[in-house]
């Protein structure tokens, strides 16, 4: 574990209680965790040392994304850390925390909208890819429709013609959007993690028939089954993260937001199937991390787009099979 990921660690682990989670998940305020993150430099991490930051890799976001999502954090830390990245103007990006929007529309009165944005209740900003120009739009001055779910931190968005402040971008739209795949992939595969762990202790201390379930044999394959796919999306993104470009192809992340969002269904649904009852109580933490892996899978897309996309891009290859072809979408990352 890298030192920016024992720091974030410990600080979630203090700070980011799963009563805390409970509180914001029902409306209540994350503005003390918010201050403590911001205290503690964590906004500026991919920020250079010049300006103040941390410098970290992509290979070092990746680990305290994964961390963000195995506290099941109900703010928008990566995406404010990341936010430094897509731009060559980091300086004009406003305090406070930001969050990517999936998509950008236009009303015919100039009013602009974004659907569906994660973590839009509890960020101050949001980051929207406008053509070749990222747009900042503050959340005080928004129009906000909740996501309708329980818990979500989800919103829909609109603004008054004329609203927001542009950036310059140093990524096509369909670049950012990518990155905000990979990021919710990150996500994902922490929340799946913490998941599969609270699923494996369940199943060695509930005691039927005189034994722990976990002895049963069918219950070891849903199990092992379980593993396999948690493991695998923790390998497609940790590889997308670990480019060598200054951001992350976006076929890399189009494999990382594909496969992390496959098996989040699957886990979720062993997860609790495995528990029974128990699992969806309030009380009982599963239900903070499989809400979430239900939300962040289609956040940005889920696999059905991002296969699409791989799949146009695979008939138009030159590869001869689709493993040749997969292993082509990460030589930049090796490199």
């Amino acid at each position: 574990m890298t030192m920016f990921a024992q720091a974030i660690d410990t600080l979630l682990t203090e700070e980011c209680s799963p009563a805390l989670v409970r509180a914001v998940d029902n409306g209540g305020s994350p503005q003390i965790l918010a201050i403590t993150l911001a205290e503690a430099g964590f906004y500026e991490l991919m920020a250079s040392e010049e300006s103040g930051g941390g410098a970290a890799s992509w290979n070092e976001l990746f680990e305290v994304v994964l961390l963000c999502g195995a506290h099941a954090i109900p703010l928008p830390l990566a995406q404010t850390i990341a936010a430094r990245t897509i731009t060559s103007t980091p300086d004009q990006l406003p305090a406070g925390l930001l969050t990517f929007a999936p998509s950008l529309a236009r009303g015919l009165d100039g009013s602009v909208r974004a659907m569906h944005v994660p973590f839009a209740r509890t960020a101050s900003h949001v980051i929207a890819a406008d053509e070749s120009r990222l747009l900042v739009l503050s959340l005080g001055d928004a129009d906000r429709l909740p996501g309708g779910l329980h818990g979500s931190l989800t919103e829909s968005l609109v603004w008054h013609a004329g609203a927001g402040k542009q950036l310059a971008a140093v990524a096509s739209d369909e670049r950012f959007q990518a990155l905000g795949a990979l990021l919710h992939a990150g996500l994902l595969a922490g929340a799946m993690k913490r998941v599969f762990d609270l699923t494996m202790t369940y199943a060695n201390q509930r005691v039927q028939f005189g034994k722990s379930i976990g002895k049963f044999q069918a219950i070891q394959h849903q199990l092992s089954v379980m593993a396999e796919h948690v493991a695998a999306a923790r390998i497609t993104a940790e590889a997308a993260f670990a480019a060598a470009e200054p951001l992350p192809p976006i076929t890399a992340c189009a494999v990382a937001k594909a496969r992390t969002s496959e098996a989040a269904q699957l886990v979720a649904s062993t997860a609790h199937a495995l528990h029974g009852a128990i699992g969806v109580t309030e009380e009982y933490d599963l239900q903070l991390f499989t809400r979430r892996l239900h939300e962040w899978r289609i956040a940005h897309g889920s696999e059905a787009h991002w296969n699409r996309l791989l799949g146009r891009l695979f008939l138009g290859s030159k590869q001869l099979t689709s493993v040749e072809f997969v292993r082509s979408l990460f030589q930049a990352v090796q490199a």
